[in-house]
């Protein structure tokens, strides 16, 4: 028996849109293009129905006019002003809600023409989204903070919430985070649980920050509700149109329930990230389709965790249907208009190794032509990433159309790897670069080194949370590091001085703390931290240069000093000078942004026996200020062969 079709009503005396393909029905108020209701398995409406209509389905932005510096912004609702039905037979409906931009709104909505895209189709259990941003060449500067898509769904029904295999729970309830039930923390995100509703959550610490993820592993992520058993997933089957590459952390789903889609933010990398458009800069760009999954038990199944095997399922599948064939508009591209590009990547190293060695699981990707490594800061354009296999060899498959340049990193190896010539992407190319060689920073043999190589912090040693402020999830959990409060442990741990590390004797996974960051005084004041790196050395070569090789996973409004065997030296062999503002010390992350330094440091400064490299930063005003460290080497003097 074939499902039925995709029905589509328009009631204009009530300005609303109803979708229904038999299997759920998805109310927009028209023109606006808000969701404001899903029904599915016998509920009448998934979404929060104490909430205002204007506040339960919802694409939003945060934008600024030009000039503005930070990264709070004006929020824009996105509400369409003109309603068109854009495909309707019984296989789809393509829904648009657009909105366009005149001189009379200037300085009151984003100076866009956005045009949000909804679409059902016959058979399937959910729907789909997207939409076209553009701006005119004569339209004025703007900023873009942050866009995404919002759900809001029912708090008495929707209580489990799964964002990976490792990382899923009961959740509190919104009034608990209130005053009187929570108590706000360091930061308004941050709260302590005292009195919630359900007994079980007293003195846990809810925080959104704490489920972020990298957009890499962000495909499927969403709500259970146990009565009747419903599963709310979004799914995004690719990453092509979210910035900044495949590391790029970013919100998922948290307390409310909120079920997020997140295509652009500044998190985790502050205003490096900010989207500045000037007044005479042309910019279009396709975000999404994401899907709106919604599944229930079959079968007679009583285990609604069965629900999230079945959304990755449903994830794979949609994965394995991008791009997708059904988007009217012509803004998306289609498979067939699409190009490939592969490749192999290998790494010259001679202090490892005589020959080329394979880039076993390199990161290898297209994005807009810039500089080397300008992927993590680049937020207009499409990105377009692979894995390389345990030989180098890679494969980047539907590309869109355009001009862009091939980058790639190494976990294993420092640096950022461009190729020399840029790469224009047609329909239906098929581009093969060949044997692709990429050296990384190198001058001379190691002496030592200090931590892996992999753009994270995450093998340092992270302490346990203090047992006030804990959340569940994360005890005795890979990724404790998403505890909150952990920056207050390093004064407790070093009361009396400093971090100090010997080469040789200590271990980085039990004694370097996994951030560098400021110490809390009795007056609750901060001050600057000095870490020492102690190390030996046979002999010491005067007449050569040595190199330290710092690789930082991120920075907050930081400044990293070096100075070799005096504290006190003035000035420092090195300074970052200001860097940074990714917060990613107070948001409960392990890296932000990838920063590496290679410093100079004179054969004349190092002597025979006890050396030691002193590391500080000064900076000192709150105790979300400092550094992580990915990575650490010092070179010897280049062996002349």
């Amino acid at each position: 028996m074939s499902s039925p079709g995709v029905q589509l009503q328009v009631q204009d005396d009530q300005q609303v849109v109803i979708l229904d393909n038999g299997i759920l029905q998805v109310t927009f108020s028209n023109p606006e293009g808000l969701v404001t209701g899903i029904q599915y398995n016998g509920v009448d409406n998934l979404l929060e129905v104490l909430n205002d209509e204007t506040d339960r389905g919802y694409w939003d932005l945060v934008w600024n006019v030009e000039g503005s510096s930070g990264t709070k912004g004006i929020f824009d609702r996105m509400e369409g002003t003109n309603f068109k039905v854009i495909v309707e037979n019984e296989e789809q409906v393509e829904l648009s809600f657009s909105r366009m931009w005149d001189t009379s709104l200037e300085g009151k909505v984003v100076p866009l023409k956005i045009d949000k895209r909804f679409v059902m189709l016959r058979g399937c259990s959910g729907f789909y989204s997207y939409a076209i941003y553009e701006h005119l060449e004569e339209w004025p500067a703007f900023n873009i903070d942050n866009t995404r898509i919002v759900f809001k769904l029912r708090k008495d029904k929707f209580n489990y919430m799964a964002i990976a295999d490792n990382r899923q729970r009961f959740m509190p309830l919104p009034e608990d985070r209130l005053a009187g039930r929570g108590q706000a923390l360091a930061y308004p995100e941050a709260v302590l649980l005292v009195n919630p509703v359900e007994p079980e959550f007293k003195g846990e610490v809810d925080d959104k920050y704490q489920y972020s993820r990298e957009s890499k592993d962000n495909r499927v992520h969403g709500w259970i509700c146990n009565d009747p058993p419903v599963g709310f997933w979004q799914i995004t089957p690719s990453d092509e149109f979210r910035s900044a590459g495949p590391l790029k952390q970013i919100l998922t789903s948290h307390v409310g329930p909120t079920n997020l889609a997140i295509f652009h933010s500044v998190h985790y990398s502050g205003e490096d990230l900010v989207m500045k458009f000037g007044a005479n800069e042309a910019w279009k760009k396709v975000f999404g389709p994401i899907f709106i999954y919604l599944n229930t038990l079959t079968d007679g199944g009583d285990e609604p965790l069965l629900l999230w095997d079945n959304a990755k399922e449903q994830m794979i599948n949609e994965v394995q249907s991008w791009p997708y064939d059904f988007p009217a508009s012509e803004d998306f591209q289609s498979a067939d208009q699409r190009g490939n590009v592969q490749g192999r990547l290998l790494i010259r190293d001679r202090y490892i190794s005589e020959e080329n060695i394979p880039g076993d699981g390199a990161f290898v990707g297209l994005a807009p032509p810039g500089d080397v490594g300008s992927w993590q800061r680049e937020c207009k354009g499409y990105q377009f990433w692979s894995r390389a296999d345990e030989d180098g060899y890679f494969s980047i498959n539907n590309i869109r159309t355009g001009d862009y340049n091939l980058y790639a990193w190494v976990p294993g190896f420092i640096g950022d790897y461009q190729y020399d010539l840029p790469i224009a992407i047609s329909s239906g190319c098929k581009i093969d670069v060949g044997n692709l060689v990429y050296e990384p920073p190198r001058d001379g043999p190691t002496l030592w080194e200090i931590g892996i190589p992999d753009r994270s912090a995450a093998e340092f040693y992270v302490p346990d949370p203090n047992p006030n402020y804990i959340n569940k999830l994360y005890v005795n959990h890979p990724d404790r590091f998403r505890q909150y409060g952990l920056w207050e442990r390093y004064a407790e741990l070093y009361p009396d001085g400093d971090l100090v590390y010997t080469i040789g004797t200590s271990d980085f996974t039990k004694d370097w703390f996994f951030a560098h960051v400021t110490r809390k005084k009795d007056d609750n004041t901060y001050e600057g931290t000095t870490w020492q790196i102690k190390f030996k050395l046979d002999n010491a070569d005067e007449s050569g240069t040595y190199k330290l090789r710092l690789a930082l996973a991120t920075a907050h409004a930081s400044e990293l000093q070096v100075r070799i065997n005096d504290p006190k030296a003035n000035p420092p062999v090195f300074s970052s000078g200001l860097i940074g503002k990714d917060n990613t010390i107070a948001r409960h992350g392990i890296h932000g942004l990838y920063w590496l330094y290679n410093v100079d440091v004179p054969g004349t400064l190092l002597l025979e026996g006890d050396n030691a490299i002193f590391l500080t930063q000064p900076k000192s005003t709150s105790p979300f200020q400092g550094l992580m460290y990915d990575y650490i080497r010092l070179e010897g003097p280049e062996i002349i062969q």
